[in-house]
């Protein structure tokens, strides 16, 4: 029996995703790198997800599959095959993406030659058909500290995904007390305790469609709220020196405008229901930003002043900024 790790473990949450996963799947199980396992966990699916993954782990040894009895959310999906996996590194693919034939063995080779690596980004193909796609925008680097990955992170100037240490996905799983945007914080957990963040040629294709996590226009926009919220406590948990607190503060607090300008822009699509949760949301987050940690170019930048003193003057200011530059954009 052979008992030795696998190079790399591929985690896969799939929920109702029988149109793509058969082609998420023909690209784990084509890799060049061999040496990998597959897990798939199916969501609580209401439609055959489940069945091709069972058929492809029958094809194939590589292949593992475990059903949930109920939808839980991509975080808690990943953490239960989080929890099965083996090898030696660890990465993502989401149900409806692929990989291209060589990434995996791209990524485990920078692992190779550059032993004080943790993590390793991909390239990333945001793909809307075969005549319409090109490469996400990142920033160009070779090599970065895991602190530098860590603040390029913060506004997205490196994307999020990438392939790590076993040892690190197991220490810090997914918060999966977020069932939105809970990867982002563990992409930025990971690379702030990372010794080095560099990146290879194995591509990762993104398909862009209307079904997609992000593209959803609903109340879940606004659970990046909390998602921040989480990322806040765990950095305080990490024991972080203050300035990265001070920085995360102002994420925080841009992040908290952004839903505000989604909030202005769809507020009329959505349900007086909606609106109001959506609103109460914002106070709820807008009375807790530490304003003493934001630059001072935010106090006095219209759409960006705090006006901790009137939850409404808030919410003037944002309207009028928002109306003006949706004004100056038609012109």
């Amino acid at each position: 029996m052979n008992t030795e790790r696998p190079a790399c473990s591929v985690l896969v949450a799939a929920y109702n995703a029988e149109r793509y996963l058969a082609q998420c799947l023909d690209s784990l199980t084509g890799q060049t790198l061999a040496d990998i396992e597959i897990i798939v966990v199916d969501d609580g699916s209401a439609d055959h997800t489940l069945q091709i993954a069972q058929r492809y782990a029958q094809a194939d040894a590589r292949v593992r599959c475990l059903a949930l009895m109920a939808n839980h959310g991509q975080a808690y999906a990943r953490n239960q095959a989080l929890s099965l996996a083996t090898g030696r590194y660890i990465c993502f693919l989401d149900a409806d993406d692929w990989y291209a034939p060589d990434a995996l063995a791209q990524a485990v080779s920078v692992f190779g030659r550059y032993p004080d690596t943790d993590c390793v980004l991909f390239e990333v193909v945001m793909w809307r058909s075969a005549g319409d796609w090109q490469l996400a925008k990142s920033e160009p680097f070779d090599c970065l500290t895991g602190r530098e990955a860590f603040r390029k992170s913060l506004t997205w100037q490196i994307h999020g995904v990438y392939m790590v240490r076993a040892d690190i996905h197991h220490r810090y799983p997914y918060d999966d007390t977020c069932r939105a945007y809970s990867d982002d914080n563990t992409t930025r957990i990971h690379y702030y305790i990372a010794r080095h963040v560099r990146r290879c040629r194995g591509r990762y294709y993104y398909r862009q469609h209307a079904g997609s996590v992000t593209h959803q226009v609903s109340m879940r926009h606004f659970d990046y709220l909390r998602a921040n919220e989480s990322m806040r406590r765990q950095l305080i948990q990490l024991g972080v020196t203050d300035d990265v607190l001070s920085e995360y503060e102002n994420v925080r607090w841009l992040v908290l405008v952004d839903c505000y300008r989604f909030y202005y822009l769809h507020r009329r699509g959505m349900s007086p229901w909606t609106r109001r949760r959506a609103l109460a949301e914002m106070r709820r987050v807008w009375r807790g930003i530490e304003v003493g940690r934001l630059y001072a170019r935010n106090h006095y930048k219209l759409g960006y002043m705090p006006l901790r003193h009137s939850w409404c003057l808030f919410c003037r200011q944002e309207q009028v900024y928002f109306g003006l530059k949706r004004w100056l954009h038609r012109l």
